[in-house]
């Protein structure tokens, strides 16, 4: 909902600010002794830092499937063997959906990246540092961290480093007296009057009163020094939005996952849980997780390339071209759970706010046009894909857009012509006359589409991305088990 991501994201000119990344650094290690190696002389001085914040206990965290941080907490005493892969070993065969394994195969070797170091801001006894998993030597090939590191590395000896500034959307929950999950933030009454248009989007009392834990927020991404530049009570009660400055990729990925953890721990505090998932209910609007991509050339850098004067420039559109070329499968990775898909749709009848969604529906792209799965916004030089939310797994997702906008620019893809018009209010003859396809209505759909990308395949490489597929097949077989309540009311005495 929000506008504020500001000219300065991604904006006139596409500074990077922020991140230790240069044009020219490498980021992807083929050797595990490489890797170790870069660690080597930087140890000291992480230890000093970390022992002035308090820090007692580091959590040296990979990434699984699903995108979730996964650790084995150490003390500082083992600080340096920890930055030298000598620290704890995992078998993350036998936790995540990777069947290419059996208990007789080795470890994998945590390696973590000096670069991606978080004291924690709710205990700074405690420390996450992001790390790449290998195995026998080599990057593990089931590591969404190294997927994205290896992207980047290709797309940079091409030409280009990517950037990307995220809107991360939430539902804040509580207990009630009975157990059971409510908004943390609404004072209307359950049964009675309820107000028929949104009443908690924008809205000043409500954002008083969110404030005590908005407030906590506010105070630790700003010291933190991710720039925060507003946060928005949305559409639904107790849904938030916190938009903060854009990164380089990796930085934004780690950032994105950091915001999770944090946004859960604060919450704690305040007696509340975070939801992420997309639609809690049928009149809640949907929480996106919009992703805002702009690239840079390695040969002019500090030079937004999506702007061409004072205009969008040629780039823009094949960069544009190939994110539609691959649009289904990149949406398989960036919409990842059944209820994912809930929430692409235009109307919904019972909305919080009237009927229509703003979300996306089409694969297609458009001035300002926010039923589009793409968007070339008023206030900023970059792609949004507003197909996305925040059961994604990050990695995999900004890997999957990186590589397939660099693939437009280089194959000169064309879009074909913006549609700046209400998508809502067109039919599917519109639609078939001008070549615009429908965004995947299920997961089943999308994880279809993602069998048969041969830029996901190459992304991805044939073990994750089967592997990937394993698990969503059983997400939605198992889905299809279940009788939902809308079943048994729809059809229970109409048979």
């Amino acid at each position: 909902m929000t506008e504020r991501l500001l000219s300065t994201l991604q904006g006139s000119d596409g500074d990077n600010e922020t991140g230790d990344m240069t044009m020219s650094e490498k980021v992807y290690y083929d050797r595990i002794e490489d890797a170790i190696e870069r660690n080597r002389p930087r140890i000291a001085e992480l230890r000093q830092r970390l022992e002035a914040a308090g820090v007692k206990y580091v959590l040296s965290s990979w990434i699984d499937l699903h995108g979730i941080p996964k650790t084995k907490p150490v003390p500082m005493s083992d600080l340096e063997d920890l930055c030298l892969g000598k620290g704890p070993q995992f078998a993350v065969h036998s936790i995540s959906f990777v069947p290419e394994l059996t208990p007789a195969d080795s470890d994998q070797i945590m390696v973590p990246d000096l670069d991606a170091v978080y004291i924690c801001p709710w205990d700074n006894t405690l420390a996450i540092i992001f790390a790449d998993l290998f195995w026998e030597g080599a990057p593990y090939n089931v590591c969404p961290r190294q997927t994205l590191k290896r992207i980047i590395q290709q797309s940079r000896d091409k030409g280009y480093v990517g950037f990307a500034g995220i809107e991360p959307e939430f539902i804040a929950m509580r207990y009630d007296d009975a157990g059971r999950p409510v908004k943390a933030i609404d004072d209307d009454p359950v049964e009675g009057a309820r107000p028929r248009r949104q009443a908690f989007g924008y809205d000043v009392e409500y954002s008083l009163e969110s404030m005590p834990f908005l407030g906590d927020m506010i105070d630790i991404l700003e010291g933190l020094g991710w720039n925060l530049h507003d946060v928005v009570a949305e559409g639904a009660y107790s849904q938030f939005e916190l938009d903060f400055h854009y990164s380089h990729l990796l930085e934004m990925a780690d950032r994105f996952v950091f915001l999770r953890i944090l946004l859960k721990e604060v919450a704690k505090k305040h007696g509340m849980f975070i939801t992420f998932m997309p639609k809690p209910t049928v009149g809640d609007w949907r929480s996106g997780a919009h992703i805002n991509l702009s690239l840079q050339a390695t040969d002019r850098p500090n030079e937004n390339l999506f702007k061409d004067g004072s205009g969008w420039s040629a780039e823009s559109r094949y960069a544009v071209g190939g994110l539609m070329a691959h649009a289904e499968a990149i949406t398989a990775v960036t919409c990842a759970t059944v209820n994912s898909y809930n929430g692409l749709v235009p109307r919904v009848g019972g909305f919080e706010g009237g009927t229509v969604t703003w979300a996306p529906t089409n694969i297609t792209y458009g001035h300002n046009n926010r039923s589009a799965q793409f968007r070339l916004p008023q206030s900023r030089y970059c792609i949004e894909n507003r197909a996305a939310d925040m059961t994604m797994n990050i990695y995999l997702a900004l890997a999957m857009t990186l590589a397939a906008a660099v693939e437009g620019i280089e194959k000169k893809t064309d879009p074909g012509d913006p549609t700046d018009r209400d998508l809502y209010q067109m039919n599917d003859e519109e639609f078939s006359e001008l070549g615009i396809r429908r965004l995947p209505r299920t997961l089943f759909s999308a994880i279809e589409a993602l069998k048969a990308d041969s830029l996901a395949r190459d992304i991805l490489g044939p073990v994750m991305l089967n592997s990937y597929i394993a698990y969503k097949n059983d997400e939605w077989e198992r889905y299809h088990q279940a009788v939902t309540d809308w079943e048994v009311q729809e059809y229970l005495r109409l048979y």
